[in-house]
């Protein structure tokens, strides 16, 4: 009985490993897509200095009454440098602000990655030791948040920001404001 059942069990985890992998292949499942607490909630408070001048501090209250995204990057993190062409692109609509934590970084290096790549961010606050970063829940990077006007989170994506996760977790969001002149 034993000499069937562990050949069963291996051949049950391989069709179950193989499913898996088909569904992360063909987009249906992201393993790193986990569920967090903060939808709903009031954002964390943000309160860092300044990637670019360390005597400003970057705040979550600064955003107040606006719909903006939050994302976490840093140049370590090869998902960073892939979705930053997208943030770029999503950056030259005035009605997408992205206010960035450079997350366990070296200031030098993320500057000049900025100056070499460009900068889709409208402010960023550089969070070596993980302050900001704990309070918000992340765990990897990127991580991109939607806080919409009131300061409630109402979307994350982990992961890198692609047209599709766009389309399908943070556009309408942005679909129903006013456009800026």
């Amino acid at each position: 009985m034993s000499r069937i059942l562990v050949p069963l069990g291996f051949l049950l985890l391989m069709l179950l490993f193989w499913f898996t992998l088909t569904r992360i292949g063909d987009g249906e499942y992201n393993p790193r897509d986990i569920p967090t607490e903060f939808i709903g909630r009031a954002a964390p408070a943000i309160d860092v200095p300044d990637l670019f001048d360390p005597s400003k501090t970057i705040k979550t209250s600064d955003m107040k009454g606006q719909v903006w995204l939050f994302n976490v990057w840093g140049t370590w993190c090869p998902e960073c440098w892939r979705e930053h062409p997208y943030l770029l692109s999503l950056s030259k609509s005035k009605r997408i602000p992205i206010i960035g934590l450079n997350w366990r970084d070296q200031a030098e290096e993320s500057k000049a990655m900025l100056a070499r790549m460009g900068n889709p961010f409208q402010q960023i606050g550089f969070d070596p030791h993980s302050n900001v970063a704990m309070d918000w829940g992340v765990y990897g990077a990127p991580e991109t948040f939607l806080v919409d006007a009131d300061g409630m989170i109402r979307a994350k994506h982990a992961g890198a920001l692609t047209p599709e996760i766009w389309e399908q977790k943070f556009s309408r969001y942005f679909d129903k404001q006013p456009s800026t002149p």
